[in-house]
């Protein structure tokens, strides 16, 4: 592992080097799966067309090795952020994040053969999650705008362990439709290396470059129609990656913005699983059952393509990382509680587009399109269909989430 001294080079050749060596052992990896029978077939909770090889992420692992290898420091020394009086947040072993990654992409390999229970599933990611925190990848302290720095000594290690833990599934319960878990982290991981370089800790950005540009050599392979799939080897690697690069990367830098960044640039993940572990609970299910009711899914039934499905969520993502990245770079603030008016303007129409973007999302795509489709139907079956039971049985629909796709 070599020294960093030009963080902003070193990050854009681990982004091109893991997008290289990806790019090229993703077709191995997916004849690898087929020798060895590890194929996603078509089924009612995913979207898969046809019999798909599901060993995408051992090629994905390959790429982000190779880069981190090389470009990666032995160990992150986190310096104390520009403008605090914070002192330096510790240290962060390489080896640590490398291994857990290893222990994830193996855990999830075999549950894409064995089809693991969820508790097993669990028990890997959370051995993975303690290597990177025992390797220093560990928040103790946060700063929140407008309220200052919360501490948590005694509790950081297990915080950190659930963050990792939550982004792994998070990614994972996104990757549901040809190209979407790919291209999300893609985009957020180019976003997190913008945020690290400016907070000035350059190994954080290379880890975040090295993931989105592993991400971008699968999505190759995997944009609709998909060659192959990550399986859970490579959603379960790129959502603990991730969260790595988050936590050192941001969370541990003491900077006023650093819990927020991550939180918009996860929103798109995190609102779906959010929306769909909430169904779950309401509908008295398990909050880890599978299920057709993730934003994929109900915009392929609204009458996306999956094509138009993923790259409005794409734009939707593109939008937050966005404003996240601009949260740092526009001069809105002093970051010791003065505002500057004209930049505070700016942000606050930054926020407006993302917040009026998602609402456009959630609500016009989703229920305005498909009520205005499902009318059509109901009207062509019963032309004597009043608007009230077109409202009702909308209504029903989008609460349930469980209506049949729109033709």
């Amino acid at each position: 592992m070599l020294a960093q001294h030009m963080p902003f080079r070193d990050a854009a050749f681990a982004f091109l080097a893991a997008m290289a060596v990806t790019a090229v052992l993703t077709p191995v990896a997916g004849r690898l799966a087929r020798r060895l029978g590890v194929v996603a077939r078509p089924s009612m909770r995913g979207l898969a067309e046809v019999d798909t090889p599901a060993l995408g992420g051992i090629a994905i692992l390959a790429g982000v090795l190779v880069a981190a290898l090389i470009w990666m420091p032995e160990t992150i020394r986190l310096p104390r952020t520009p403008g605090t009086r914070a002192p330096s947040a510790g240290t962060v072993h390489t080896w640590a994040i490398i291994a857990g990654a290893c222990v994830i992409t193996l855990v999830g390999a075999i549950d894409d053969d064995r089809d693991l229970r969820w508790y097993w599933k669990l028990l890997g990611q959370v051995a993975a999650a303690v290597i990177a925190v025992e390797g220093g990848v560990v928040v103790t302290d946060v700063t929140l705008p407008f309220i200052g720095g919360l501490q948590f000594p005694n509790t950081g290690g297990v915080l950190s362990v659930i963050w990792l833990v939550g982004l792994m599934n998070v990614v994972n319960f996104s990757d549901g439709v040809d190209g979407l878990a790919a291209g999300l982290c893609t985009i957020d991981g180019v976003a997190f290396a913008i945020i690290a370089l400016d907070l000035h800790v350059g190994a954080a950005a290379v880890l975040a470059a090295l993931t989105a540009g592993a991400s971008l050599g699968f999505l190759f392979h995997n944009f609709h129609p998909a060659s192959v799939f990550m399986g859970d080897s490579g959603a379960n690697l790129l959502g603990y990656l991730l969260g790595v690069a988050a936590v050192v990367g941001s969370l541990k830098t003491n900077a006023v913005v650093a819990l927020v960044v991550p939180l918009f640039i996860l929103a798109v993940p995190f609102l779906d699983t959010s929306f769909v572990v909430a169904k779950r609970l309401k509908y008295r299910r398990r909050p880890w059952s599978a299920d057709t009711n993730h934003f994929h899914h109900r915009m392929v039934r609204i009458g996306f393509s999956q094509r138009k499905t993923v790259i409005y969520l794409y734009v939707w993502s593109l939008l937050l990382a966005g404003v996240a990245v601009a949260l740092r770079y526009v001069p809105y603030s002093d970051h010791h509680g003065h505002y500057r008016f004209g930049w505070s303007l700016v942000m606050g129409g930054l926020l407006l587009l993302a917040l009026a973007a998602s609402v456009y999302l959630v609500y016009v795509l989703e229920i305005l399109k498909f009520r205005s489709r499902r009318a059509e139907e109901l009207v062509q079956v019963d032309p004597d269909t009043s608007e009230h039971e077109i409202d009702a049985r909308v209504r029903r629909d989008i609460e349930t989430g469980e209506f049949e796709g729109v033709r």
